[in-house]
């Protein structure tokens, strides 16, 4: 399927964004004026099942995959460019890298790895349940005092549209794992409820670049934001001497 995309921006260089889990495109709406004023084309996708993104109850994450290539080839924004994802869909990055091919591959607070084998009904009903705890930016004000109030009524508008069937079929396929390939860059929480140590030292360990910001949140650019943009000077700082051009 094409997903649904916000694309901003003109310069000569492409970022495309995938958001996590009950997130949209909309989830970056901090990041993207930053990445644009750098001279980035920004393209936010709704993932399936998220945003305005079609439902797919059958959903696996090779097709989720594949509807990102489909959509960012059909987008046609040319190379290079580089790909962040965060949490869920860090994931799918992980699972697109390779049709994707682009410049620079950033894992935002991921495991990349994926357990198989859920129960359907448990899990679309646990989902369900965690959309609804979501649903007013009151109670995410509450639960997550970092987040301002914009990010509170993003992120509601987010868990409205959010489909837990879609979502949860992917955890009903098999197991998955990945590595990220040499040179890519896993920006991470320091304590990572998602990235363990082990993990850190095994994706290091491949040649990807591993990147700590100290007391932050699992939607780091939420709580951390000017360390976020400060642990990757590749995309936020043109004069850096890794910029993409």
């Amino acid at each position: 399927m094409l997903l649904h995309a916000t694309d901003t921006g003109t310069g000569p260089s492409t970022v495309l964004l995938l958001h996590g889990m009950m997130g949209s495109s909309e989830s970056w709406w901090r990041l993207i004026p930053s990445l644009t004023a750098n001279g980035h084309r920004v393209i936010a996708l709704d993932l399936p099942g998220h945003g305005r993104s079609e439902r797919d109850p059958q959903l696996t994450i090779e097709r989720a995959a594949a509807s990102v290539v489909e959509t960012v080839r059909d987008l046609g924004p040319g190379r290079p460019f580089a790909a962040i994802g965060h949490s869920y869909g860090a994931t799918v990055l992980a699972a697109a890298a390779e049709m994707l091919q682009p410049d620079l591959c950033v894992y935002v607070d991921a495991a990349l790895s994926l357990t198989g084998g859920r129960d359907r009904a448990g899990l679309i009903a646990q989902y369900a349940r965690d959309r609804r705890a979501r649903l007013t930016p009151k109670h995410l004000l509450a639960s997550r005092p970092f987040y301002s109030l914009q990010d509170a009524e993003v992120e509601a508008r987010a868990a409205a549209l959010f489909d837990p069937a879609t979502t949860a079929s992917i955890s009903c396929d098999t197991d998955h794992s990945w590595l990220p390939a040499a040179g890519s860059i896993i920006v991470r929480a320091e304590p990572s409820a998602w990235v363990s140590d082990e993990d850190a030292r095994r994706f290091a360990a491949n040649g990807a670049d591993v990147r700590s910001i100290p007391g932050a949140a699992h939607t780091i650019w939420y709580s951390h934001f000017d360390e976020f943009a400060a642990a990757l000077p590749e995309l936020f700082d043109q004069a850096g001497p890794h910029a993409l051009s």
